[in-house]
């Protein structure tokens, strides 16, 4: 299988959007700080992943969610779930 995975930086609150083929693995790549791109964003959180038959796929699915329009199709389809981070990080402040 291959994965698209989006991950939510609690630091900048922002998506990282990735592919990749052990979704577990690479979150605790980014969780330790072993993908240079991503070391000064930690701590993530996982909030969606999606499994693909194909790369091609999966690189295709990752590519949307990086543009705008993907963005947005992102942020509705995980509303709530992103309001109860905003809602635990208003409490933590």
């Amino acid at each position: 299988m291959h994965y698209t995975y989006v991950l939510l930086s609690l630091r900048d609150k922002e998506f990282y959007i990735g592919y990749t083929k052990d979704v577990s693995k690479r979150f605790k790549d980014h969780a330790y700080g072993k993908t240079p791109s991503t070391i000064a964003r930690r701590p993530f959180e996982l909030i969606y992943y999606e499994a693909h038959l194909s790369k091609k796929d999966a690189l295709r699915r990752e590519s949307y969610f990086k543009s705008t329009k993907g963005r947005v199709t992102l942020r509705q389809i995980l509303s709530d779930s992103l309001d109860k981070f905003n809602k635990i990080n208003m409490q933590n402040s």
